[in-house]
């Protein structure tokens, strides 16, 4: 029962953020564990409880697979919420309902329940400390998704999962995609290590799916599901996609699930490797439909088709044709570093990129940059942005063209002034300087040449 006034004094939508900029960035004061949150909930009425939830974790694709898996309930008629993280631009963008930005005041209005809650909690000595930026923004969504009515959430892991803030529900299905290296200074230096972490969304007697495939990886997430007596469904076992077809750089593909077969599931975001993250939403939707949830194979096919995730290979501009790609971690590079060379042959290719401090500059880089005809090093406004000369001091070797231009717009303009309109222009390496573009581009701050056009591009 809640023991906090039913009408705290309200803030506004400014007041807000200025409190959660008071937490600072993050990954400042970032805590692992799920006291804090469960507290919170808790002392909100568990709104996390009213609603049935999948939950997603890996090392990339998760934000796309969360997309996919949520309009696919959506379309099947559950009121949907959706949680998701970083944002590119708007802190609202972490959480939807039916596809729908929370609004500024909807946002303040469960902002300020759950401040009000830590305040009770820490005045009475339940909670230490207050909680952390992410776990203020989970217990916000939480509370917002019961507000607005949601009958299925899909969660998207923020970081690891066994103590990551989103892991307090008990979710009818849980999906992990790959396994990858990254943030390795919270999970773990191999593998095996980082699978483990990622594992803890399995619980008991649920069903979950792995994309995993790596050995040593699949191989922790197969002791977890054993521990929780869980059904696993390794999708390299249960799913078969064939007849497998691109158009402008988009793949159509028909896939059989067990006895289901669906024909024609077309994914309409860019890149090969989507391919993987279609299937693990639709087994997710098919593993539901299984358990009785009313998802029909037309709302699997539309959810899917329909389906966008910006800041993913997300095509912004097309004479020159401008990507913006928000991968920031070796394996993302990897997958990126294959779409050039499978969709883009023969067209000169340049890239506008900045990195954090913290991540794998140099793998990073080694992937991408023999690529590009030419690079341009910038740098976000973030306190753990890499500068141009951090950047080039941690390649084994400098690109053969490279311009320094710190301030990312004009980094992207002097790209494109230098491009033909056949050329593709690449903003890629960090989900801040995804945000820093698109946030130029929503005010009317990003000048690009006259040949660069509003409609949609092609590949």
């Amino acid at each position: 029962m809640n023991r906090w006034p039913d009408d705290p004094i309200p803030m506004n939508y400014r007041e807000c953020l200025k409190c959660l900029a008071d937490l600072g960035q993050e990954l400042h004061g970032l805590t692992f564990g799920l006291e804090a949150i469960s507290r919170i909930l808790v002392e909100l009425g568990s709104p996390h409880l009213r609603y049935d939830t999948a939950i997603v974790a890996g090392t990339n694709g998760k934000g796309s697979t969360c997309a996919m898996l949520a309009n696919i309930l959506q379309d099947a008629g559950y009121a949907t919420g959706l949680f998701t993280s970083p944002h590119l631009v708007r802190v609202n963008e972490r959480m939807r309902v039916n596809g729908r930005e929370v609004s500024d005041e909807d946002f303040a209005a469960a902002f300020t329940a759950v401040a009000a809650a830590v305040e009770c909690l820490v005045s009475r000595k339940d909670l230490g400390k207050k909680p952390s930026f992410f776990e203020f923004l989970a217990a916000t969504a939480f509370l917002h998704f019961a507000q607005a009515g949601a009958k299925f959430v899909v969660l998207e892991v923020g970081m690891g999962g066994r103590l990551d803030a989103t892991n307090v529900t008990d979710p009818r299905v849980a999906l992990i995609t790959n396994i990858d290296f990254d943030h390795m200074e919270f999970l773990g230096s191999t593998l095996a290590a980082i699978a483990a972490e990622k594992a803890g969304i399995i619980k008991p007697h649920r069903a979950v799916i792995s994309g995993v495939e790596n050995a040593e990886a699949g191989a922790a997430i197969r002791r977890r599901a054993e521990e929780c007596d869980a059904e696993l469904l390794e999708l390299k076992n249960v799913a078969q996609a064939t007849n497998l077809r691109a158009r402008e750089g988009r793949y159509t593909f028909d896939l059989a699930l067990g006895q289901e077969h669906y024909m024609g599931l077309a994914c309409p975001l860019l890149g090969r490797f989507q391919v993987k993250n279609t299937v693990a939403a639709v087994a997710a939707a098919w593993r539901l439909a299984a358990e009785g949830f009313e998802i029909s194979r037309r709302s699997i096919l539309q959810g899917v088709r329909t389906a966008t995730w910006p800041g993913r290979l997300e095509a912004v501009f097309p004479k020159p044709l401008v990507l913006l790609d928000g991968g920031h971690n070796p394996g993302a590079a990897r997958e990126l570093a294959t779409f050039i060379r499978e969709e883009l042959p023969g067209r000169r290719v340049r890239m506008v990129y900045a990195s954090m401090r913290d991540k794998a500059i140099r793998e990073i880089c080694a992937s991408l940059f023999p690529l590009a005809k030419e690079v341009y090093l910038t740098h976000p406004d973030s306190a753990r942005a890499a500068t141009p000369e951090e950047i080039l001091a941690a390649l084994d070797s400098r690109p053969a063209k490279v311009q320094i231009e710190t301030v990312p717009v004009r980094a992207l303009e002097r790209a494109c002034s230098a491009s033909s309109p056949d050329d593709v222009v690449l903003v890629v390496g960090s989900l801040f300087l995804v945000g820093a573009i698109k946030k130029a581009q929503r005010e009317g701050k990003l000048h690009l040449p006259s040949s660069c056009g509003a409609s949609v591009p092609s590949v």
